[in-house]
């Protein structure tokens, strides 16, 4: 008897899925994309209705050979990829290489927002078909992304160096980052001063800020005019002018969406966007509890930018808190949320809470990863505290006045903790505690103890840190909450940013693409032509513009100013960035900013003439620094080529050892495994260095392209026998040991005791 058979995205659905449909079910997996455009090529015609050439992705013709033999043994085929335009046209490209196996009538599309018996089978019950808008929306996003990083890179390649991109979104991403560190380099810091008095009232004593002087704000920006002022401050008597009081409510955030859930776990965990959406995507798939062979699907979709919640959630919700929680803290009717800004909300899917309010953070904890308990806490509290009464807190103001001078001091006490005895407070929405007498009121004479006059600058702007640069695309509309996680990773893994002190820093490669974009592409890295184009894209995912109609209003603007950008840049020499640094060899030229095989350098603006080349740092104000290079020290050793002595040489990436007759010897030190590449058995596995820290990697690149990126251990995997393990060291000192072979799936943690 043929089985029915259910296939979905991710392998690891499968187990989850599997316990609820029983044995009348198959469930396989697409293990992701199965089709996309060719590498090699565009893979775009463009005529009267553009086509799409779709080619399997490299490595998928066994497990699309496996969906067509699974096919052929069943009597229905449900295509269960995520409910979203990503999982969309990953149904579609399965319904094409199964559309001659069965009939249309016996292939449905299904999703769900959550993996529960009840959802899975509701939709099953509610099978439908494939979303032919949505799947032409993420067409239309493939191939403007296609179009811009196939057309312009070559240009940047050029140009430039080799291996740069550009990105539709991440260029936009990257401009917003450079624009930021303009702003801080040309920011010229300004004197303020600030003037509190401490007064005293009876036996206690308080501080007020001076706000006015008569009826004009106080304002001063000179150290003459402050002592001025603290002078003509101490020949007055003072007294209470009023106190107000009234109470203010705070009220509790919203569920998570995707982006709101990236900045939380930034801010409040300190995880980086990538992970957070990684464990996440976990959470939604199912992690063992107490049962380790059964995995329970934990949270509900993690991609939406819906603030919605379904009445079954809401009612969840409100029985947890009248059940956990005084009846004080239950408001009348459950709170209702909307999306107003940064685009429309895909309001088909929630937003993201846990699927069973009642596996408490406590429950759980110890079945989870450390990582993933904290994720799922925070899901867990923001969803229950969303549902709850707002705080209330008691605001008193005092206002203070002696003569013309106006003092006023602001405190606050929480009066009803509501919804944060669940969320609790930022650790940035901790205000200093601000103590005010209790029996101080109109009229009361109080006493000026110490006049305290401070000096201030205004401060640029700070840099982004990922949450601060999420929460701005999503303001912008730049992007989709799904594409924030690959936009900020692509950007550090292009080598165009650095995070120090988790916030972005262009590098110099970052801001001289993002200054050629923008002269020669100003559409193409707009931010709100982007947001636009976005926008667009939802329309045609809500069927309300054709796909082909977009793409070929894009494609027209955009190959005119293609053509204009490579007339302009010439196809002579490389793109340099002058400086107005004189050469301190040839004295006549200035130096330019270069960019090489192994970083950006200061190059002479006379070169082949003059030669000579230098590494430089920039300050704060963005001034450049010539760094003088470190002498290269000879050693005991002896090059085992040439003979000559080695010597240790500084280089992009750090020191390493080659011998002191380059450039006659080229030998250069490697530190080599004891094992053979595993991937071509032939070359020999070394260490190497690259801007993002070191990799193990074969020495017959680019034959071969096996690489582990990070460290090793050279300990063979007790499992699958390869002859290492990946090494990872967490900050607290943890080690993990992990088998490179992700089938193998051998995973080994060591705390700082044991290891």
């Amino acid at each position: 008897m043929k089985k029915k058979l259910v296939i979905v995205e991710s392998p690891a659905k499968i187990k989850t899925i599997g316990k609820f449909l029983g044995r009348d079910y198959k469930i396989i997996s697409t293990m992701g994309h199965i089709k996309d455009l060719p590498t090699k090529t565009i893979g775009v015609t463009i005529n009267d209705k553009i086509k799409l050439d779709y080619v399997p992705i490299e490595g998928k013709d066994e497990t699309i050979a496996n969906i067509k033999k699974e096919a052929r043994n069943a009597s229905e085929i449900y295509l269960a990829p995520d409910p979203d335009r990503e999982g969309e046209i990953i149904a579609f490209h399965v319904d094409q290489e199964i559309a001659n196996i069965l009939k249309p009538e016996y292939i449905h599309r299904i999703s769900f927002n959550e993996i529960t018996k009840p959802a899975v089978l509701e939709a099953i019950e509610n099978r439908s078909t494939i979303d032919k808008e949505k799947v032409a929306a993420q067409q239309a996003r493939r191939v403007l992304d296609r179009w811009v990083g196939y057309e312009v890179s070559p240009v940047l390649w050029q140009k430039i160096a080799r291996g740069l991109s550009a990105g539709r979104v991440q260029s936009v991403a990257l401009r917003l980052i450079c624009e930021r560190e303009d702003a801080i380099r040309e920011f010229k810091p300004e004197e303020y001063w600030s003037i509190n008095s401490l007064f005293g009232h009876k036996k206690e004593q308080f501080e007020a800020a001076l706000t006015h002087i008569g009826k004009k704000k106080f304002e001063v920006d000179n150290e003459k005019d402050a002592k001025q002022i603290v002078a003509d401050i101490k020949k007055n008597d003072y007294v209470v002018d009023s106190v107000t009081e009234k109470t203010r409510t705070k009220n509790p955030l919203p569920p998570f969406m995707t982006s709101t859930l990236q900045q939380a776990a930034v801010n409040r965990l300190g995880m980086s966007v990538k992970k957070v959406m990684q464990i996440a995507q976990k959470l939604y798939e199912g992690m063992p509890l107490e049962d380790a062979s059964t995995p329970i699907a934990l949270i509900t979709y993690m991609r939406t930018d819906s603030l919605r919640l379904s009445d079954t959630a809401l009612k969840q919700a409100r029985s947890f808190i009248t059940t956990h929680f005084d009846k004080e803290y239950l408001p009348p009717k459950s709170q209702v949320y909307s999306k107003t800004k940064g685009g429309k909300a895909q309001d088909a899917h929630e937003a993201i809470r846990p699927i069973d309010v009642n596996l408490t953070p406590q429950k759980v904890k110890k079945y989870l990863p450390p990582d993933a308990a904290k994720v799922y806490t925070l899901i867990w509290q923001r969803f229950v505290a969303s549902q709850m009464k707002p705080a209330l807190y008691a605001q008193r103001q005092v206002v203070i006045k002696g003569g013309e001078f106006i003092f006023k001091v602001t405190g606050s006490t929480l009066l009803f903790d509501g919804f944060l005895k669940v969320y609790g407070i930022d650790e940035d929405e901790k205000e200093k505690k601000v103590v005010i007498p209790k029996d101080l009121k109109a009229k009361d004479p109080v006493d000026l103890k110490k006049v305290m006059p401070k000096q201030h600058f205004t401060q640029p702007p700070p840099r982004f840190s990922e949450a601060t640069l999420v929460k701005e695309l999503e303001k912008e509309g730049i992007g989709r909450p799904s594409t924030y996680a690959t936009i900020l990773s692509t950007i550090q893994a292009r080598s165009y940013t650095t995070l120090e002190n988790k916030r972005f820093m262009p590098t110099e490669l970052g801001m001289t693409v993002t200054k050629l974009l923008v002269n020669h592409l100003p559409k193409i890295v707009n931010p709100k032509f982007t947001a636009h184009m976005e926008e667009d894209l939802d329309k045609i995912a809500q069927g309300e513009l054709k796909r082909d109609d977009l793409l070929h209003v894009f494609y027209d603007m955009f190959q005119k100013d293609l053509k204009k950008f490579k007339k302009d840049v010439g196809a002579g020499e490389r793109h340099v960035e002058p400086t107005n640094i004189k050469c301190p060899k040839c004295k006549k030229n200035n130096l330019a900013i270069r960019f090489g095989k192994s970083g950006e350098f200061l190059g002479c603006l006379g070169y082949p003439d003059c030669d000579f080349t230098t590494n430089f740092k920039r300050d704060e104000s963005g001034k450049i620094e010539i760094v003088k290079a470190e002498k290269p020290v000879l050693l005991d050793e002896k090059c085992p080529e040439c003979g000559k002595q080695l010597r240790q040489v500084v280089g992009k990436f750090g020191p390493f050892i080659a011998c002191s007759g380059y450039p006659k010897c080229t030998y250069i030190h490697k530190v080599k495994a004891k094992f053979k590449c595993p991937k071509c058995k032939k070359g020999a596995i070394v260490k190497r260095k690259w801007r993002g820290g070191t990799f193990w990697g074969c020495d017959r690149y680019p034959d071969c392209k096996f690489a582990v990126f990070g460290d090793i251990e050279q300990i063979p995997c007790p499992k699958c026998k390869l002859p290492f393990l990946v090494k990872k060291v967490a900050k607290d000192g943890t080690i993990t040991l992990f088998c490179h072979d992700k089938k193998c799936g051998y995973r080994i943690e060591k705390k700082p005791a044991e290891a």
